[in-house]
């Protein structure tokens, strides 16, 4: 028999890639090392169309002292979920399979622009000058090294400022650089989602350029239809109660209504930390 062709994603409509992603024959390829779970690197066929995904098992998770054991893929679904009602597509495909490892997270594997040279690239940046320059906004000060520190950036981008607003509402204790995945196409992705939806404030990133600064029109007019989209019985109240807790779902309806009675973007609480570590 031939190998199927492979297809490049675009060449197929996201319901198409969500059905190879869930009925799919999955391939291990290799794994990701870097990763502090088992991240595997696979293959993945069916009805005639191949793609590449990252397949997570729950097996391979490990356990935190604040989120449940064994409920990282169920909330990398989750934030899949909440992207694609949003309409943003922020995050790539992401399902709730069985895998030769047990059930596990599968998500589409998204290829970075190679003239970006990868993850994050054009998107945040070191300076060495105390105020950000036109495009670009300020997230901290950084130590680099001999006593010298510097002035760490992320772009003026209406993309990340678009993840930066998912991010509040799913509560992500962990957006780092190397999470930020821009495409030749001009889009942007953000994936790693395992540590979001916690009851607690927990949002840790390196989107603060924004902090204080008013919800832009659009996202404003996003959080409302949300709103409408969270109520019980609502197909996505529906299926995210299949992926975390009433409570956790509780706390995700009462960011969203935060975020619209402020009409801001959040700020650091101060009582945890802002930044995650590696930031990159």
């Amino acid at each position: 028999m031939p190998a199927p062709e492979r297809i490049p994603p675009g060449s197929v409509t996201p319901a198409d890639l969500h059905t190879v992603l869930l009925k799919g024959q999955l391939t291990v390829r290799g794994r990701v090392r870097e990763a502090s779970n088992a991240v595997l690197y696979c293959e993945i066929e069916y009805d005639g169309v191949s793609v590449s995904c990252v397949y997570k098992p729950v097996a391979g998770e490990r356990p935190l002292w604040d989120f449940p054991d064994g409920t990282l893929a169920q909330r990398e679904v989750a934030a899949y979920e909440i992207s694609e009602a949003t309409g943003w597509g922020l995050v790539p495909p992401t399902v709730l399979r069985d895998g030769p490892y047990g059930e596990g997270m599968c998500q589409l594997w998204i290829e970075t622009d190679a003239e970006g040279a990868g993850a994050g690239a054009g998107l945040l940046a070191l300076v060495e000058e105390e105020e950000p320059a036109e495009g670009w906004k300020a997230i901290a000060f950084a130590e680099v090294g001999q006593g010298r520190t510097a002035l760490l950036v992320h772009a003026d981008d209406e993309r990340l400022r678009r993840l930066a607003v998912l991010d509040a509402v799913i509560n992500n204790a962990d957006r780092k650089g190397g999470h930020l995945l821009p495409t030749a196409d001009g889009k942007l992705y953000g994936i790693d989602h395992g540590v979001t939806f916690n009851e607690e404030d927990k949002l840790r990133t390196l989107l603060w350029g924004w902090a204080g600064e008013p919800l832009t029109a659009e996202a404003v007019e996003v959080l409302a239809r949300l709103s409408g989209d969270l109520a019980a019985a609502r197909p996505l109240a529906t299926r995210l109660a299949e992926l975390i807790t009433a409570a956790e779902i509780d706390a995700l309806r009462a960011r969203v209504a935060a975020l619209r009675t402020t009409g801001l973007h959040p700020e650091p609480s101060g009582d945890w930390p802002a930044i995650p570590w590696p930031p990159v």
